[in-house]
């Protein structure tokens, strides 16, 4: 009994209703009957977007190598417009297709990346160092070529001073040996320099040796035991001159006092030439005549020209364009054969010890050889009252066994030069 009392209750109340809601069929057929007048708004301000253009089709790119698009940083705003009322709109169906490709926007460099220039070189790879054939880019730049010269250093510079065609000219004050066994050398030299080429130059060298004597060893032993190396062994060079070349196939610059600049090279000789040696015949001694002493000199005999060579290398430390400071170390080599002394042989000094034991026989009698300068062993010196004759023997003991020998007389040269 209950159902049915409910059913009827709900008959009653949508009865009730009708006049005041009308039914959805009849809600359609005015909808439909009434012109569809659309609300000012958006799509009334704005023109309909263009059509989108038919998707065409691309091979597809990896991921990784494609870059993302720039999107606009303005977009067209529409005019601001309060939206009206009006009827609701079905939403339509988000197609899945594909999306179609749209051209990417010309893209705008941005102030605070770095731009690559256009004539960079490009890379293989980024183990590989730039490579161009741009001959733009591969001239040569102070004689060294670059890759791209507008971004590369160059460190390596020319000389500031170029040698080529100039002269110079050398003096040594100082010319001290350095290996003294049995003889010691002082001298000056002086040396000029044609500059034939910038690494090669023409050389002519003089050199005197205003000290040569034997060496304290080599006296003492005379001193002490009256023996002495033998002749060619401490044969003493007098002067030399040769000529010869040098060779710098070294050069650079350093600075000094913050904003000083010096050239450096360093420098190689060679040469050939002649030169004057002697020999002691008798070290300094005290001569006792009638009660009084004098003090004598030593005594050298000259030994004659020999051939002389040289070999040595140092450096030329130069200051501006006309001044430089050279130290070198050089090696003279000269042949040395003792056979006559003061151009006497053994034979003429035979003669003269015999003519000796008679005071009154003069050696300009003797029948000599030519070269041989008898006066130096004839007469009494006035100041020391020492007789030469005295000196005869000692002269025929160093040809009596005559020897030959090599020497090295390695010396150091410390000078100044000046190029013009």
């Amino acid at each position: 009994m209950r159902p049915i009392l409910s059913l009827a209750l709900l008959v009653a109340a949508v009865a009730h209703a009708a006049p005041r809601f009308p039914t959805s069929a009849a809600f359609l057929a005015q909808a439909e009957e009434a012109p569809s007048v659309p609300a000012p708004g958006a799509e009334t301000s704005v023109p309909p977007p263009p059509a989108a253009p038919e998707p065409k089709l691309e091979a597809p790119r990896a991921p990784a190598s494609r870059p993302e698009p720039t999107v606009p940083t303005e977009a067209a705003k529409a005019p601001s417009v309060q939206p009206a009322l009006a009827p609701v709109q079905e939403e339509l169906p988000v197609q899945e297709d594909t999306e179609p490709a749209v051209a990417e926007p010309a893209r705008e460099h941005d102030v605070d990346a770095p731009v690559t220039p256009d004539d960079a070189p490009v890379l293989a790879s980024s183990d590989e160092a730039p490579r161009t054939t741009d001959a733009q880019q591969q001239r040569l730049v102070n004689g060294a070529p670059l890759y791209n010269p507008n971004v590369s250093l160059h460190i390596v510079q020319k000389k500031r001073f170029a040698d080529e065609g100039k002269h110079e000219l050398a003096l040594y004050p100082a010319v001290v040996q350095v290996n003294g066994k049995y003889t010691n050398h002082a001298g000056t030299a002086l040396q000029y320099i044609y500059h034939l080429q910038e690494n090669f130059g023409l050389q002519v060298t003089g050199q005197y040796n205003w000290h040569t004597n034997e060496s304290g060893f080599n006296l003492e032993l005379i001193d002490k035991v009256r023996e002495q190396a033998q002749a060619a062994s401490s044969l003493l060079l007098v002067w030399g001159a040769q000529a010869g070349v040098e060779v710098t196939p070294l050069y650079g610059k350093f600075a000094f006092l913050d904003n000083k600049l010096a050239q450096f090279s360093l420098v190689f000789s060679g040469g050939a030439g002649i030169g004057s040696t002697r020999h002691l015949i008798r070290p300094a001694m005290s001569n006792e005549v009638d009660g009084q002493r004098y003090d004598v000199p030593a005594r050298f005999g000259d030994t004659g020209t020999k051939f002389l060579g040289s070999v040595g290398g140092g450096f030329r430390l130069q200051f501006g364009e006309s001044y430089a400071l050279r130290l070198e170390v050089r090696d003279l080599i000269y042949t040395a054969r003792v056979d006559r002394v003061d151009g006497c042989n053994l034979a003429d000094f035979d003669k003269m010890e015999a003519a000796a034991r008679d005071p009154s026989q003069s050696f300009a009698a003797l029948q000599l050889s030519s070269s041989c300068d008898y006066q130096r062993f004839d007469g009494v010196d006035r100041k020391t009252k020492k007789n030469y004759r005295d000196d005869i023997i000692l002269g025929r003991d160093l040809v009596a066994e005559p020897s030959s020998d090599v020497l090295n007389n390695i010396s150091f040269y410390a000078g100044f030069s000046f190029l013009f």
